[in-house]
Parts: C-alpha cells; sequence; structure tokens
C-alpha cells in the first residue's frame, strides 16, 4: 500500500489553534445563543469540521457572516422541536421548525440510520430547515455503523444560478453528499455542490485577495470573470459544475435532482417557483424553508456484514494502489474523503488553520458575549 503524505502545514498568514480550544470557543458562542448544551456542542462540530477538513468556505467565517444573523433574526430557533408528520417505519416526514442545521442535519441522518437498522433503509425528509454547513460532515455519521449515506439540500428560496439559457436564477448551489464506510481506511465522503462551486469558495477567495479560476464566473455576455469580487457586486453569476462545452446541463440536472429530492419531496420552499422569474439575473429570495434529503442504506440487511468490508477494502485500497501517472514524481491517487481524513488528522493533533483575519474577527465574537477567546500563543 503506498503511504500518502500528510496535509501541508498551515499557509503563510494563518495561525493554529488548538482544535479541542476552538470547539470549545465555538460551543461556547451557542450556548450564548441559548442553543442547550447538547446540541451547541454538536453544531460546533460540524461548524469547526470545515476548517479542519480544509474546508474554509464552510468554517469559522461563516460563523459571524451566517449563522449569528441567522439566530439574531430569529430565521433559526435555538429551542426548536422537531415534529415528525408521518410515519412509515422506513421513510419519516419532519418539519425542522427551523433548527440550527448544524445540529438538526446530523440529527435526521441518526433517525435514517436507527430506521435503516430495522427495515434496511431509512428516509428522513425534512422541510422548514436551515443551513447545515459540510453536507460530508453529517453523511459520513452513518459510516461508523457500517452504513451507506446520503444527504442532499436545496436552498430554500434561494436562488443563486440561472439554468443553461435562462436569464433568471432559479437555484441555488444544492449540495449533496454520499458517505461510505472503508473498512479500516477513512471512509469515502463525497461532498459537492451541483454548482461550479459554493458561493462560500468565492467570497474565500475574495477575502484571500486572489483570482478565482475561469469555470466559476462568467458576465452577461457569457464571458468568463475571474475576480471574486464581481459576484456580490452583481458583475458575474455563478455557473453548473461542468461548465463549458454543453456541460452545464449535467451540473443543471444533478442541481434539479436535488431540488427533487430535498425540496419537493417534503413540501420545502421550492427555488423555482412563480416569484423567481420577476428576478433581475442576479441572487434572489432567501434561504428560508430548506429541505433535506437524509437516506441511510444498511448493506448487511441484504448480504454479510463482513464481505461487504472486505469488498470495500477492496475497492478503496484499489483506488489507493493505482499508480500514479508520471511515475514516482506523480501526485498519490485518493478517493474523496482521503486528502480529508488527513487534514482532520493533522488538525486534531497540530492544531486548525485559521487566517489571521478570522482570529480577528472570533475575538470579536468573544468579547461581545463574554467567551473566553481563542487560543493561538502556542501554534502561531
Amino acid at each position: 500500500m503506498t503511504t500518502v503524505a500528510s496535509a501541508p502545514t498551515a499557509a503563510a498568514g494563518t495561525v493554529r489553534v488548538p482544535y479541542d480550544d476552538l470547539l470549545r470557543f465555538t460551543t461556547e458562542v451557542f450556548v450564548a445563543h441559548r442553543l442547550p448544551a447538547e446540541r451547541a456542542a454538536v453544531a460546533a462540530e460540524a461548524l469547526c469540521y470545515g476548517d479542519a477538513a480544509g474546508m474554509d468556505s464552510h468554517g469559522l467565517a461563516n460563523l459571524s457572516r451566517l449563522y449569528l444573523p441567522l439566530l439574531a433574526e430569529g430565521r433559526a430557533d435555538p429551542l426548536a422541536e422537531p415534529v415528525v408528520l408521518a410515519d412509515r417505519g422506513a421513510a419519516v416526514l419532519v418539519d425542522a421548525g427551523n433548527a440550527l442545521g448544524l445540529w438538526q442535519a446530523g440529527a435526521a441522518m441518526e433517525l435514517a440510520a436507527d430506521r435503516a437498522e430495522r427495515y434496511g433503509i431509512g428516509l428522513v425528509s425534512v422541510r422548514r430547515a436551515t443551513h447545515f454547513g459540510c453536507a460530508g460532515h453529517h453523511a459520513a455519521k452513518v459510516t461508523g455503523r457500517g452504513m451507506i449515506g446520503l444527504l442532499a439540500s436545496n436552498c430554500g428560496r434561494q436562488r443563486i444560478a440561472r439554468p443553461p439559457g435562462g436569464a433568471v436564477a432559479l437555484l441555488g448551489t444544492n449540495p449533496w453528499s454520499v458517505a461510505a464506510p472503508a473498512g479500516e481506511l477513512p471512509p469515502y465522503v463525497l461532498d459537492m455542490s451541483t454548482t461550479a462551486v459554493p458561493t462560500g469558495r468565492v467570497r474565500a477567495a475574495e477575502r484571500a485577495g486572489r483570482p478565482v479560476p475561469e469555470g466559476w464566473l462568467a458576465d452577461e455576455d457569457g464571458r468568463p470573470v475571474t475576480d471574486p469580487g464581481a459576484f456580490d457586486r452583481g458583475e458575474a453569476h455563478l455557473l453548473w459544475l461542468g461548465a463549458g462545452a454543453g456541460g452545464e446541463f449535467k451540473g443543471f440536472g444533478l442541481g434539479l435532482m436535488v431540488e427533487v429530492l430535498a425540496a419537493l419531496l417534503p413540501g420545502a420552499g421550492l427555488g423555482p417557483e412563480p416569484a423567481a422569474l420577476a428576478g433581475d439575473g442576479g441572487p434572489s429570495g432567501r434561504d428560508d424553508d430548506i429541505g433535506v434529503f437524509a437516506l441511510a442504506i444498511a448493506p448487511a440487511t441484504l448480504r454479510d456484514a463482513e464481505q461487504v468490508t472486505l469488498d470495500a477494502r477492496t475497492l478503496f485500497g484499489t483506488v489507493l494502489d493505482c499508480p500514479p501517472a508520471g511515475g514516482s514524481s506523480g501526485s498519490q491517487v485518493a478517493y474523496p474523503g482521503w486528502h480529508e481524513a488527513r487534514r482532520t488528522a493533522e488538525s486534531r493533533r497540530d492544531g486548525v488553520p485559521l487566517a489571521a483575519s478570522l482570529i480577528t474577527e472570533l475575538d470579536a465574537v468573544a468579547q461581545q458575549f463574554g467567551i473566553r477567546p481563542v487560543s493561538v500563543e502556542a501554534t502561531r
């Protein structure tokens, strides 16, 4: 088996924060916003995962930008108790009551896994949900139970991307994830938006002062835009996964697939509805009444669990053993979830890399709510 090197150390302009201290700080912030302690800890773990795994577009940068405003405005209810509206054994319909998605999405996946233990498959269809961060973090929860997890979410009535050839935005980034156990190897975790990238990555590039690659954004005439600030200025729109040479229909089709599974099924807010047609081409609507599709599959109900594990080990181990192009100088072949697992392990051992500017933001939050700030002195 080829050995994969660990992820690189923190880049210039970043500091490393002890993982446990970052988790403590984030939990205390959510508790200060009236989340029960257990929920706050789960939500904090989901948010910290973004930075620990190297997906900083979905990490602590969203604390002040997204989650605290949702709570302050009452669009997310810290004390919401999700209600089961229909229970058919293997399939459950839930009204999340605007619970904080960082907690609620994991709860939906766990309920799906509970049902899969009994029926082989468990579907939890959710409406009135809120933003849940990294889909892969939640989907992967069931892999420890020997299950395959699927999680998808629309963006409620927030419209960000236009259909190919269309003049107004109809859909959100509509992320989805598939996770599966891989024996003693890190789980397979595919976590992706159906647009070329999530908007968070565009804004992360703007904060870092770096251009974005061609294929992420385009102007009104379809020309590539590499200035990330053009998106929020209304000078560029987000493209679909596979944009170019007609490939955008694949991303758009996947986006509609998520809309069907996550919103049409539970009766959540739809992106494509008549109100969307009054848009001016830029983003419109708000990400309220998000729909979530949580599915767990228990392979052991169909065939021998030990053999499933052996086959999974063969499947993903063979991917890792694939010789790299260019011989020994080529990059290590890996599967989705491998690098994230390595980065997370490094972050837990050496500290989570955060931009120095983000530390300043977190310090301001700590002061505002009377919370001990995160410690960075020992990890600079």
